[in-house]
């Protein structure tokens, strides 16, 4: 499928209509449904707002987003269509409400697709630890597509969708991006609204779009970005236009800073090379390179699965099968039913991970491992305030492989956890971060992503770094 920007000149142009390329992404949809992108299929409700966007269309009085197929990760809730978080314990649940940001996605007259596949509540970096299966990569099935917000992914590098939503906790938007070879953008906390985003870890967790193009990208998001009285953590900034000038990006002047702690042991050598080749790029286009310290990167990992599972083990309380969501049937009494419904309803990473998060919350382990955590985090946050007082945008690798085998990690959690290291710290930060593809695996022949972080609510020079990474890939 073309970038929605080309769309949309074909659109206007009377060349093409919304209910003929509806056709051509349900059908594409169905021809690959072997990747498991997809956990609901909306083809009536995306059907009738395809005929709507097209009167529209005719009439003059179409949207911003006119015809902009559009895949939601199954953690954003749309009224009257199921809301499963990857989930057996909501496998069958409903939403009675939508998300802001759907309902604003709705009034640009995008048109929603279908609810796409992922790690159960978010929590995962591969897409394995969904209740229905991982979806897989398109550019090799045999592997994953980057995790929590794989479905979300692999409906764009697929070809079914302009666009799709995705939700950031430590790097689920931008690790699937650079996997599949699509642009990814986790925003600064608090520029999308959170209403009806399922919670995982409410401090860190933020809606991001995923896309084919680095235009597309910023269009979703300024049409979805903005202040919203439901969501007290949403921000009053107004939102600029973060398309202005992308057409003719260039980076002369700038300030790129480049970490010495993003530079590990275990990185592929693919990985190093992009980066290295990536900065010299960055030099030939006028702007500076600076050797930055983030000097307690060492520390991001530890911090984000503290704070995380400390969130997560109060957010997913809720689920006790008493008023909602899976109830186990053979309790016999009331702390059966608790306890069975949530044994049975989650999967084995969701029970780790609360079960970790209720221990460093607990009475004599709350001082030495939460308070802590938040402690450091603060000292991450000053890391980068420090850093942005000299650069512009921070370059890193998105991760430190090119998209591994399914079944290669699953064995093994801290590997597994290791696959955010890159991109954790921008969510503990609360500060902007994208991934644009650059570069490949010569063994692979697969994408690898480069990431670029911003000052908090600059994504506008973040969209400008990006688009000319773009263009200089071609």
């Amino acid at each position: 499928m073309t970038s929605y920007r080309n769309f949309r000149t074909e659109l206007d142009a009377g060349k093409t209509s919304c209910v003929e390329t509806l056709a051509g992404a349900f059908h594409k949809i169905e021809e690959q449904g072997e990747l498991n992108a997809y956990v609901t299929i909306l083809r009536e409700r995306a059907e009738a707002k395809a005929e709507e966007v097209d009167r529209k269309v005719k009439e003059g009085t179409a949207g911003s987003l006119a015809g902009m197929l559009v895949a939601v990760k199954d953690n954003i809730a749309l009224k009257d269509v199921r809301l499963t978080c990857g989930s057996k314990i909501l496998e069958n649940f409903t939403s009675l409400y939508s998300a802001t940001a759907l309902e604003r996605l709705e009034a640009a007259d995008a048109i929603i697709v279908g609810k796409t596949n992922m790690d159960e509540f978010a929590m995962g970096s591969s897409n394995e630890n969904s209740y229905f299966g991982s979806a897989l990569n398109p550019l090799d099935r045999e592997r994953v597509p980057g995790g929590s917000s794989g479905g979300s992914a692999v409906a764009v590098a697929s070809g079914t969708v302009h666009t799709s939503l995705g939700s950031e906790t430590g790097g689920s938007v931008r690790q699937p991006a650079a996997f599949t070879g699509t642009v990814g953008v986790k925003p600064t906390y608090g520029r999308i609204s959170r209403f009806g985003l399922v919670a995982f870890a409410s401090s860190l967790d933020q809606i991001g779009p995923i896309a084919h193009t680095v235009y597309d990208a910023a269009l979703l998001l300024q049409t979805i970005a903005g202040h919203d009285p439901n969501d007290a953590t949403s921000s009053m900034r107004p939102v600029p236009d973060y398309t202005a000038g992308l057409e003719s990006a260039d980076v002369a002047g700038m300030k790129i800073g480049v970490p010495k702690e993003y530079f590990i042991e275990g990185m592929e050598e693919s990985v190093v090379a992009s980066v290295e080749d990536l900065k010299k790029r960055f030099q030939d286009g006028g702007a500076t390179l600076v050797e930055i310290s983030l000097p307690h990167t060492e520390y991001v990992i530890p911090t984000y699965y503290v704070i995380a599972t400390a969130e997560a083990s109060s957010n997913l309380a809720r689920y006790d099968g008493a008023r909602y969501g899976y109830r186990s049937p053979n309790a016999t009494n009331l702390e059966e039913m608790y306890e069975m419904s949530r044994s049975e309803g989650f999967g084995e990473e969701v029970k780790r991970r609360i079960m970790l998060g209720t221990f460093v919350l607990s009475s004599g382990y709350y001082d030495a491992y939460y308070r802590k955590a938040q402690q450091v985090r603060t000292l991450i946050s000053q890391d980068f305030e420090r850093a942005f007082s000299e650069v512009d945008l921070i370059l890193t690798p998105t991760a430190p492989t090119a998209a591994f085998k399914l079944g290669e990690k699953t064995s093994d959690p801290i590997s597994m956890y290791l696959s955010d290291i890159f991109t954790a710290a921008a969510n503990i930060a609360g500060i902007p971060g994208i991934s644009v593809p650059y570069g490949t695996d010569p063994t692979t022949n697969l994408p690898l992503g480069a990431q670029l972080m911003a000052p908090h609510f600059e994504e506008g020079r973040m969209f400008r770094g990006g688009a000319w990474i773009e263009q200089i890939v071609g």
